[in-house]
């Protein structure tokens, strides 16, 4: 069977022109708006309570609409933003230290591998500025200084210092903030909210999405949903890999099912590689544990010049260390991109070098920045996130180094959206990390919070009036044909996993299948690899559908039924990921195929053939999907290779 067909090149329609300063301004005076006692006759649907998910939610509720909020966590509070610790980047220039909304954007397109829109870019940069004041009004405790100034550090692949953070607790700080604007409107009777409920189809009305599937966690209850607009705020797809740093309840479900529904699914193979992640100890270990890149603003990586080297690293004198990131890239240093970090740590742990158990680790050492500023200045900087360190390791961070290696972390890829952040799909809009839509090949640190918050905040409460004005749209409900096939396909599924009654456990397939994405999908890629990374994906999903064993039935709490579906839509997703991977024969960013590096290692763009999206389309069950092209146009930043030296 081929592997896939191509098909039409898809265009962003709704992005404007002219002068990029403006575009943005432009095109929301331009959009129509839905007057506010239209608002209250209106609905929509939130999926996921994260930062993008959260703030949607309550900025559309504060703005009239009708809103229905769900998560399958236990409360809206227990997403994973919660987990982000370094920092949120913002173009504010406190510093005075050459930073701009020009220079914001500059580096993240510089930082992706210039494969995002510059017009999708700016605008992030441009709403930054805005969401420091929305969250320091929120009472988000950001750190200051002694003046009572809003602090900043640097990070990886900017020589200012913007992000702003909150000690190593920035996602759950601003998480917080987020929550209680929900929560105002929970309590207002504005948003009707609905935890431990878990999205598994999307129904598509002639062709507009109204609606979702939905099964209670607890009870098991299947129910239809219905709005005049579904929104999708459900995150990224990094534990395909099953060892990473997202929390085990992470999944590509909703997003996946959107894809089947019609919804183009933009640059998969785009997964980012985290270079400050606590390494694998064992067997026994479900996902991994970020150390914050921030760490990277004083620790200094290193490992033994000599193979082997296995002596404590406090006997180990100067002459004999490779602090390779300072030594290769003299302007940056530690602070290189995350994509460039990992795979120079990769690099010289497949030289002999590495540390710690099986020789895959470095060192982040401190101790530099511990004589130079005292311990307690280091430990009022990154205390909690040492504490967690040792509490996982064992080791004490003030006294040895720490011990890191890259590990699966956010994903670039995700649902393809126009400028309006709409998919494919009239009515369907995506927010956040579940879009593809600004961090082209590689996200640079901090950028994530910064893009979940502008999209929930400040660019889908625009934008999605402007769909919605084309209502009132014809109200739709249980009995409808679509609504009923749906529902229908949910419960099919459901029952077909839990009659196949197998010998292997779901984790036991989920780290099987991460093993062969981390093997020959993760930091490196070959054209061989992939190919065999398709046939063994193929025949262990085969596998899956005849030996898996899921336990309990479908009433009630079931968490091995949840885990077998979020499985089975990782099965579909890496094998477009492998796909995705094979047909850009370029690196960029986070997608290095070993055939395409420069003399001296560094990824190797192809911008004559694969300057642009690459959106697939879903076609039907083991056949092949249609990989449509979205050509990318640079006006303002032009391509060149990417150093960092």
């Amino acid at each position: 069977m081929e592997l896939f067909t191509e098909g039409d090149p898809i265009a962003d329609t709704k992005a404007p022109d002219g002068p990029i300063e403006t575009r943005w301004e432009r095109h929301r005076f331009e959009s129509k708006l839905v007057n506010p006692a239209n608002r209250r006759k209106m609905s929509v649907i939130v999926v996921g309570t994260g930062l993008a998910g959260g703030s949607a939610a309550a900025t559309l509720a504060e703005q009239g609409y009708q809103v229905k909020s769900y998560c399958y966590q236990d409360s809206p509070r227990r997403a994973h933003s919660i987990a982000a610790q370094g920092g949120i980047n913002a173009a504010k220039n406190y510093r005075n230290d050459g930073d701009s909304v020009h220079r914001l954007f500059y580096d993240t397109v510089k930082g992706g591998d210039f494969r995002s829109r510059e017009s999708n870019v700016h605008r992030l940069a441009e709403v930054s500025v805005n969401i420091i004041d929305q969250c320091v009004a929120q009472g988000v405790p950001f750190a200051r200084e002694y003046g009572g100034l809003l602090d900043t550090r640097s990070f990886g692949g900017a020589q200012v210092q913007r992000t702003f953070y909150a000690r190593g607790q920035t996602g759950q700080q601003l998480l917080l903030g987020a929550y209680q604007a929900l929560e105002r409107q929970i309590g207002l009777g504005n948003v009707e909210m609905n935890a431990r409920h878990e999205m598994l189809e999307l129904i598509v009305v002639d062709g507009r999405a109204r609606g979702i599937v939905v099964r209670d966690m607890v009870t098991g209850e299947i129910t239809t949903e219905f709005a005049d607009a579904v929104v999708l705020a459900s995150g990224g797809y990094g534990n395909v890999f099953y060892l990473s740093t997202n929390a085990k309840g992470c999944n590509v479900t909703a997003t996946w099912r959107a894809h089947r529904k019609g919804a183009y699914f933009a640059n998969p193979c785009y997964t980012q590689i985290h270079p400050t992640c606590i390494p694998v100890s064992g067997d026994h270990q479900s996902k991994l544990t970020l150390m914050s890149e921030s760490l990277r603003n004083d620790g200094r990586v290193w490992v033994p010049k000599a193979k082997g080297d296995d002596r404590n690293p406090k006997d180990i004198p100067e002459d004999e260390r490779d602090y390779y990131l300072e030594r290769i890239y003299p302007s940056f240093g530690n602070l290189v991109p995350r994509d460039i970090a990992s795979r120079a740590a990769k690099a010289v742990c497949d030289q002999g070098r590495g540390v710690g158990p099986g020789g895959l680790g470095v060192y982040l050492d401190f101790a530099d920045a511990i004589g130079r500023l005292g311990r307690k200045a280091v430990e009022a900087k990154y205390g909690n996130l040492f504490e967690m360190y040792e509490r996982i390791t064992g080791e004490d961070p003030y006294e040895v180094p720490m011990r890191i290696y890259p590990a699966v972390h956010y994903t670039m890829g995700g649902l393809w959206v126009d400028y309006d952040l709409q998919s494919t799909i009239p009515g369907l809009f995506v927010i956040g990390e579940a879009n593809f839509s600004d961090h082209g090949a590689n996200r640079l640190g901090a950028s994530a919070l910064m893009q979940g918050l502008a999209d929930g905040y400040f660019v889908l409460p625009n934008t999605i009036a402007n769909y919605l004005a084309a209502g009132p749209f014809e109200k739709v409900d249980g009995s409808h044909p679509a609504a009923v096939e749906a529902r229908q396909d949910v419960e099919d599924r459901l029952q077909r996993l839990l009659s196949i009654n197998g010998d292997r456990t779901v984790d036991s397939f989920h780290r099987e299948l991460g093993q062969i994405m981390w093997d020959h999908c993760g930091m490196e890629r070959t054209e061989a690899g992939l190919r065999k990374a398709i046939d063994e994906i193929r025949a262990l999903r085969e596998q899956f559908w005849q030996r898996v064993r899921v336990l309990g039935d479908g009433e009630g709490l079931n968490q091995s039924l949840e885990k077998a579906g979020r499985v089975a839509d990782f099965f579909e997703l890496a094998e477009l990921m492998c796909i995705d991977a094979l047909h850009r024969e370029e690196s960029c960013g986070g997608h290095f195929r070993a055939e395409h590096q420069t003399s001296d290692g560094e990824a190797q763009r192809d911008d004559e053939r694969f300057s642009y999206v690459a959106a697939w389309e879903f076609t039907a069950t083991d056949q092949p999907s249609v990989l449509h092209k979205e050509d990318l146009q640079f006006e303002y930043v032009h391509p060149t290779q990417r150093s960092y030296k």
